[in-house]
């Protein structure tokens, strides 16, 4: 009898064994960015975001091999003649339910609405604006990537942590720089800032690598910044690349530079190396031979958290997975010092936000002393209670 149970058992881990894996198909939808920067050493990769969300694959299969579960990625580049619509359509036509959206906020928008029909389940690791969160929200639209206010309050608890509480502000003249100014304004009325000033740069073209370049930018920043009321740090908006990177070492007072340059707030920087990010980015580089971005983290934490789910769940379906995901109890370990969880009321993940100069992590908010009934981590962005969402599940 024991040896005709033994037999059983054997046989039917066997048969597991050798059943086909269940395969979870990931659609990749990006918009093709044009590579440009201020500086050299931080033009964005050609595969800025997508290379995350391929580390997150292989992550997912070495957990799925011992659940017979397989994952993989199938990318859709969406050059200025592709619809975000048309392409999904198609990734949906394929069987593809589950999809990281790497995009600007109307075309992710699209995208999420063409599919209404189609039970889709959207990862929003790209757009930063707070609007798909707000008024803009979506049901079937998680997010990974922090929100402007995210940024800016994570920025603001610092600033104010340090009694920097004098603040000019320079906001550049293109749309998202503006919505980068809002949110800094908002910041600094939340946590108790005053903007002793503002500024608007115009963006009037040019070209800024010519041999005058330099010495123009040396004689007529500091001119820029003279005369402005006592502040105690310069808070940049140029979300555009225009100018903020031009700021530091070239004011008029002798200010720290905090923003879109100097210290600036990021979901993630290739200096960090704690909670066991220097594995994370050891790996990356083995794989890539370049560092880890923003962009590839949130990435690799929108195919992570299909990996966490459907491993916990043993399902792929977008409406399970959407309830699943949203739970308490559920949490996504990321190298950040913290349990990530989803808030229910407009889908965005809480996350602490890295301040970095650059070369170094110079601090992690949300900061000691900024408390929340909740989560300390709901501190940044717009709490439950101040939000516009409405989600119709």
């Amino acid at each position: 009898m024991i040896r005709l149970l033994s037999a059983g058992i054997l046989l039917f881990a066997w048969t597991s064994a050798s059943a086909d894996p269940v395969e979870t198909k990931i659609g990749y939808l990006r918009r093709v960015e044009p590579k440009t920067s201020l500086s050299l050493v931080q033009i964005r990769p050609e595969n800025n975001g997508i290379a995350g969300a391929q580390v997150a694959i292989n992550d997912n299969n070495t957990t799925g091999k011992f659940l017979n579960q397989q994952f993989s990625l199938e990318e859709i580049r969406i050059d200025e003649n592709k619809d975000a619509a048309a392409a999904t359509i198609a990734l949906a036509e394929r069987g593809v339910s589950l999809v990281i959206a790497d995009l600007p906020a109307d075309d992710l928008l699209a995208a999420v609405d063409s599919a209404k029909s189609a039970d889709l389940l959207f990862f929003n690791a790209g757009a930063i604006d707070d609007r798909l969160r707000e008024e803009d929200c979506r049901a079937n639209m998680i997010h990974t990537a922090p929100t402007r206010s995210m940024l800016a309050d994570a920025l603001a608890q610092y600033l104010v942590w340090k009694q920097w509480r004098r603040w000019l502000l320079v906001v550049g003249s293109h749309p998202a720089d503006k919505l980068y100014g809002d949110a800094l304004r908002r910041a600094a009325k939340r946590f108790g800032a005053r903007i002793v000033q503002e500024k608007v740069f115009e963006d009037t073209g040019g070209a800024r690598r010519t041999d005058s370049s330099v010495v123009q930018i040396q004689r007529q920043l500091p001119v820029f910044t003279q005369g402005a009321p006592a502040y105690d740090v310069l808070v940049a908006a140029d979300e555009s690349e225009v100018f903020a990177s031009y700021l530091p070492y070239r004011t008029w007072d002798p200010r720290p530079v905090a923003g879109s340059a100097g210290l600036v707030p990021t979901s993630w920087d290739s200096s960090h190396d704690q909670w066991g990010a220097v594995q994370m980015q050891e790996r990356f580089m083995k794989l890539f031979s370049r560092r880890m971005t923003a962009r590839d983290m949130q990435a690799w934490t929108a195919v992570r958290l299909i990996g966490e789910a459907a491993s916990r769940m043993r399902s792929i379906d977008p409406k399970a997975m959407h309830d699943f995901l949203k739970r308490p109890d559920f949490a996504l370990a990321a190298f950040k010092g913290q349990r990530l969880t989803l808030r229910d009321w407009n889908l965005q993940l809480r996350q602490p936000i890295l301040l970095t100069d650059g070369r170094m992590i110079v601090s992690v908010s949300p900061q000691e002393g900024f408390l929340h009934q909740v989560s300390e981590l709901d501190t940044l962005g717009i709490d439950r209670p101040e939000s516009r969402c409405r989600l119709n599940n």
